[in-house]
């Protein structure tokens, strides 16, 4: 899978980021990814995808640090 690469439109605002995680399997990817959307407003994991000779399994998401999620324990 041919993820699309980051632009400018991704990031055109301060608070705006990209975030790939890369894991051992899916399954950890995609927690950590539902994880972060507990704390900021989240477009939630992309389809996962492997880079050849790179271990592991990567996901990406955008999210917007400024929007905080409704709940009371995330990072200050």
């Amino acid at each position: 899978m041919r993820v699309k690469p980051i632009n400018e439109t991704h990031l055109s605002e301060p608070g705006l980021v990209v975030v790939e995680v890369v894991a051992g399997d899916e399954a950890t990817a995609v927690a950590a990814v539902n994880q972060l959307g507990t704390w900021w407003a989240t477009s939630g994991p992309s389809l996962p995808w492997r880079v050849p000779s790179e271990p592991g399994v990567r996901v990406r998401t955008y999210a917007d640090t400024r929007a905080a999620a409704l709940v009371e324990d995330g990072p200050a």
